[in-house]
């Protein structure tokens, strides 16, 4: 089979033609043949099995269409290589059983061991390079996403604690940013040796800062990791997560050394490029929910904003947040199947349109 780059392409902002799609958690309890793994394995267990977790990843991929696979993982993975003790507790998420509180706790994190405690994860990337004939993207989440795991003990609506260390204790804060953006740095490079063709850094609760102490506090290790990645030729994606259209502005003033910028659903993509100077390619973002939808209702949504990702180059159709597990698998190839073929139209429709006049 023919290697399939489009996804690469938009990254890049060139020609495509048809956008390429992508689905976050698209690996998930939507799939009936997953939730029979899950029913055997957790999480944790099968991102332990190499194979079994490159299989996980390649089943969204045979079923859907997709333009790219993303690693079956977890944002904590790498946290036990720095010395976090956690699970992944049903219904709740990450529970910490050595919460991050005071500057002796930032202290006793140790440097990530990426071939040591991690060697698993890399394989599985490796058996994907080999099997995959298109991108296989790969992640880590965020400092600011993973520090509001380690502070506050398990997933918070208030992030309370967190901000508490942020505002109070300033040098305890930078000092577990600097580390958790090393780790982050140094864990994607590896990904990246081992055959990773794009990188994605997940920020999924940013959004619960003001813009101004998203600057101050957040963005600055942002840009250390994109900085110390902008070596590599793989296309870099920030998503910062839910509610964060308000910090598009301050990504663009900083001008982040990413290549792709994701945006939820409550920003447009007309208006998520204007506040990001139109410096990125940009990716997203249907409401998630818009999956329980009839066909007829998903696919206006999907128009829309494929209608709008078309006005200019750069643009990858995704979700504005991950899958969920009442999803249906089969709204989900029908979508997939309709972003393809009704892209490919309008742009073979604009570019008609563009060599018309030429002729005339």
């Amino acid at each position: 089979m023919p290697y399939n780059d489009t996804f690469i392409r938009a990254c890049r902002k060139q020609d495509v033609d048809r956008l390429p799609v992508w689905y976050m958690r698209q690996a998930g309890r939507y799939d009936p043949e997953y939730r029979q793994i899950k029913e055997k394995y957790t999480l944790l267990e099968i991102c332990e099995q190499p194979e079994l977790a490159a299989e996980v990843t390649l089943q969204p991929v045979r079923k859907l269409g997709v333009d790219a696979a993303i690693l079956y993982s977890d944002i904590m993975n790498p946290v036990a290589s720095i010395g976090i003790d956690f699970d992944i507790v049903k219904n709740i998420g990450p529970v910490i059983h050595n919460p991050v509180r005071n500057a002796a706790d930032v202290a006793a994190l140790r440097p990530i061991d990426v071939e040591g405690d991690l060697s698993h994860v890399i394989e599985t990337i490796r058996i994907l390079d080999r099997e995959l004939s298109i991108p296989l993207i790969t992640f880590a989440g965020a400092p600011f996403t993973i520090a509001s795991y380690l502070i506050e003990g398990k997933p918070s609506k208030s992030y309370i604690r967190t901000k508490e260390m942020m505002y109070g204790a300033p040098d305890v804060w930078f000092a577990l940013m600097d580390k958790l953006g090393d780790m982050v740095a140094t864990y994607l490079k590896h990904h990246i040796a081992a055959g990773a063709k794009a990188v994605q850094v997940f920020d999924s609760w940013v959004g619960s800062l003001a813009p101004r102490d998203f600057e101050y506090y957040v963005l600055p290790t942002i840009q250390k990791i994109f900085r110390e990645l902008s070596a590599y030729d793989q296309p870099k994606i920030y998503f910062p997560g839910v509610s964060s259209g308000e910090l598009l502005p301050a990504i663009a003033a900083c001008e982040l050394e990413a290549d792709v910028i994701g945006l939820d659903w409550r920003v447009s993509i007309a208006e998520g490029r204007r506040r990001l100077n139109e410096r990125y390619a940009v990716q997203g973002n249907l409401d998630p929910y818009v999956l329980t939808a009839p066909q007829s209702v998903i696919e206006e949504h999907a128009r829309a904003i494929i209608d709008e990702g078309l006005t200019q180059p750069g643009y990858i159709f995704n979700l504005g947040h991950g899958l969920f597990p009442e999803a249906s698998l089969e709204k989900l190839q029908a979508l997939t199947a309709y972003v393809h073929d009704y892209s490919a139209q309008a742009i073979l429709k604009r570019k008609a349109a563009a060599i018309g006049p030429e002729r005339s």
